[in-house]
């Protein structure tokens, strides 16, 4: 007899979810749903995502389906839910299957989570059999993505599985009522990873490795963590010798120390924080967040030089918190590498990479399957920005796109994270860093590898930058099995903002930066330009300066300063005075610009504000990516009486072309000579910026009945500028698109480059 005739009134549903819904909590909340609901069935893992099937009462299937997506656990994302009625089966009970493995993968894996206030609990509870236990963890916390190897996310795919579990481990695990229910990397001191203690030369045999690891930063030693994704360097931040020795070692002269702070309690003693700055440091993914420093601390000087802000987290793992329980409520947590290389995640790599580094490793046997830096946030104008992308966040998708296509996107030089687009989803892998030294680039390679495997798919389409000597381009152009598609970087920059905000009519967008290989092959970095993912329009750019020497004028300011004032036609004779250099040192600059030797053309906004800060006395002696600009803001920012933008004169005489920028270079040396406070000079550059950008984007916007203006670039990281740019496009109801879900700088390149591939592509098929 038909089963639908016994019960007519029941019915049976299959229901198939994609997005982030497995390794967060997502099988056992559907179990408890349907048992509260009494019904029938079953729900499993796979490669697809999750499966469920639901039968009973009508109503109450329909009470399911409302419910599931409400309810879902916090740490899911559900980007696909479909359902389709199926015949009953007659089942008597609800139960939560093995996974199963689909020919193709078509969900993701779970980012890696902060331990959780219930597991914190567990470990600190005398009675609980995780009493200090550095490894605790349940189903909505703990590693995900840095010990995975492949999907679905099980634990034979990950480093624990070289952990068999004890019984009250498999118990747990086993108990679809219990919160660590299929919690992958479940442990305990019985069944677990350890830790211990290792000076460089031997395992060190101490009664209590946690305490002894806190002497050794207490007395001024360099403390190696092997963390979650990788190892960090902890310090004492109020011990100014340990702090420079640490800066020493690392060979890391100027660029600021994140710190890592017991709460927020502890956050607010050292930065003003506010509500909005609260969530984001309590956030599930502690990121790095970037907060405005209280001038009253105790901090050594040298955690943070020439800098206003302090990058500060919370603990994010159980190892954390056992280390910040000591008399300091604050330690440097910086990653474990000599600067500029990748973060190191296995134990002997460490004892060879950090030996001249490390004074005392603590050490653990959880392998690291997959290095990822921590994260950087930060607020502005109330709205999160995403500075650098990476635990967390990753290997979540940033966007849900039509598309069949798979796409790998390489990334830039800098800030390199590559992408690859796989059916309607673009997953970023982690942040990589720049690609100037063999050990980034193997990581680079791992990282695409490891990422094409977890989506398992291989990439026949690859989206590279325009620039030929960029690594990442070479690396593509090399594969001959593949389809390469150049993109130019700017054009990257614009459709990454596009997806971002989820925007399919064309833009106008002020893309700021410091470097990117123009179309007619000067280096561009003040472009506007309008258009969409198909194609775009420089409809105007900062005029282009000499850049004497090449790269070594993005190491060296004052050399582009020399560059702005040969532009400016400024007297040779007044650049010593301006620029504290000896003349002979100056003419041969000078001559090197006329006779046009190693002197490429740029429109770099960055480069403007680099050679400003040179005039100004604070761009000399950099050590690291924008630290002139850095400086320059900050020195803007203590100017106390500030115009606003709107109460600036509009200028009537901005045309289509090259954008004048002697003239704001004059106004500075006439400054100068009349003694005007530098910080006024500093904050007025910044404001005409502003207002010459605005100006020409709103003139182009209007002219097309364009309603959207976009800021995209690493230079809209200056708050100053972004501010006084976004206010005034807002005051003329412009709405103003900027990055939510990928960094407005390099780091989401990989982004556009995939849009546009997808673009061009479409074009070619239709």
């Amino acid at each position: 007899m038909n089963p639908v005739s016994i019960k007519s009134n029941s019915t049976r549903k299959r229901i198939l979810i994609n997005g982030t819904v497995q390794g967060v909590g997502f099988r056992p909340f559907v179990y408890r749903l349907a048992d509260e609901l009494k019904l029938t069935g079953h729900v499993n893992n796979g490669s697809n995502g999750v499966t469920i099937e639901v039968e009973g009462i009508s109503t109450s299937v329909l009470k399911f389906l409302k419910r599931l997506p409400d309810e879902a656990p916090s740490l899911s994302r559900i980007d696909t839910l479909d359902s389709s009625d199926i015949q009953l089966c007659n089942d008597n009970i609800f139960v939560i299957r093995t996974s199963t493995r689909p020919d193709k993968a078509t969900t993701g894996i779970p980012p890696d989570i902060a331990v959780c206030d219930q597991c914190l609990e567990d470990m600190n509870n005398p009675s609980d059999r995780r009493y200090r236990y550095p490894f605790t963890n349940c189903t909505n916390c703990g590693p995900r993505f840095t010990i995975v190897r492949s999907v679905p996310y099980d634990r034979p795919a990950t480093s624990m599985a070289s952990f068999e579990m004890c019984d009250d481990c498999k118990n747990e695990y086993n108990d679809p009522t219990d919160r660590r229910f299929h919690a992958q990397p479940v442990a305990c001191p019985a069944c677990g990873p350890t830790i211990w203690l290792h000076n460089g030369n031997k395992r060190l045999n101490v009664e209590d490795v946690i305490s002894s690891a806190r002497k050794s930063i207490s007395n001024g030693q360099v403390l190696a963590l092997r963390g979650l994704g990788g190892f960090h360097l902890a310090v004492n931040p109020f011990d100014e010798k340990a702090v420079r020795t640490l800066r020493e070692r690392k060979r890391r002269i100027d660029r600021p120390f994140a710190l890592m702070v017991r709460s927020i309690e502890a956050a607010s003693r050292l930065c003003f924080v506010n509500d909005e700055e609260q969530q984001l440091l309590s956030d599930p993914r502690a990121p790095i967040v970037l907060l405005k420093r209280r001038p009253d601390t105790k901090l050594a000087e040298s955690i943070s030089i020439d800098n206003e802000y302090l990058g500060l987290m919370l603990p994010y793992t159980p190892l954390h918190h056992l280390l910040l329980r000591g008399k300091l409520d604050a330690l440097v947590m910086t990653s474990g590498n000599l600067t500029d290389e990748p973060i190191a995640i296995d134990i002997d790599e460490s004892l060879k990479r950090l030996a001249g580094i490390a004074d005392l490793f603590l050490l653990h046997n959880r392998e690291i399957l997959q290095r990822c830096d921590d994260s950087i946030v930060t607020l502005f104008d109330n709205d999160r920005q995403i500075i650098r992308r990476s635990r967390g966040f990753v290997p979540e998708p940033v966007c849900h796109i039509k598309s069949h296509k798979t796409i790998l996107g390489t990334g830039a030089e800098l800030k390199n994270a590559p992408a690859i687009m796989r059916d309607n989803n673009i997953y970023l892998a982690q942040h990589i860093g720049d690609l100037d030294n063999p050990h980034a680039l193997d990581f680079y390679k791992h990282a695409i590898e490891h990422l094409s495997t977890t989506l398992e798919v291989t990439p026949k389409i690859i989206a590279c930058d325009m620039h030929p000597e960029y690594l990442s381009t070479k690396w593509a152009t090399e594969r001959n099995d593949c389809k390469v598609i150049p993109v130019q970087h700017h054009h990257a920059h614009m459709a990454a903002l596009m997806v971002d905000n989820k925007t399919m009519s064309p833009i106008v967008a002020l893309v700021m930066d410091g470097t990117g290989y123009g179309t007619d092959g000067t280096i561009w970095g003040g472009e506007i330009l309008c258009g969409d993912y198909n194609s775009f329009k420089r409809v105007a750019w900062l005029s282009p300066i000499p850049m004497p020497g090449g790269e070594a004028a993005i190491k060296n300011p004052v050399r582009m300063a020399v560059g702005f004032l040969h532009d400016a036609n400024i007297p040779f004779e007044q650049w010593p005075s301006l620029l504290n250099m000896n003349v002979n040192d100056l003419t041969v600059i000078k001559q090197a610009i006329e006779k046009q030797i190693n002197c490429p053309q740029t429109s770099s906004c960055g480069r403007l504000f680099d050679a400003v800060a040179a005039l100004l006395g604070v761009g000399e002696n950099i050590n690291y990516e924008a630290q002139a600009a850095i400086r320059l803001e900050t020195l803007a920012n203590s100017y106390n009486n500030k115009t606003n933008i709107n109460e600036l004169e509009t200028l009537s005489n901005i045309t289509n072309g090259p954008l004048p920028v002697a003239v704001l270079i004059k106004q500075i040396i006439e400054g100068l000579r009349q003694q005007r406070p530098k910080p006024e000079l500093a904050y007025e550059i910044h404001l005409h910026v502003a207002r010459m950008l605005t100006d020409r984007a709103m003139k182009e916007a209007k002219s097309r009945s364009i309603t959207q203006i976009g800021l995209t670039g690493g230079v809209w990281q200056n708050r100053l500028l972004y501010s006084l740019t976004k206010d005034a496009l807002e005051a003329k109801d412009f709405d103003v698109i900027v990055h939510r879900q990928v960094p407005c700088n390099d780091g989401g390149i990989a982004l556009g480059q995939i849009a546009i591939a997808q673009a061009l592509l479409n074009n070619d098929n239709s």
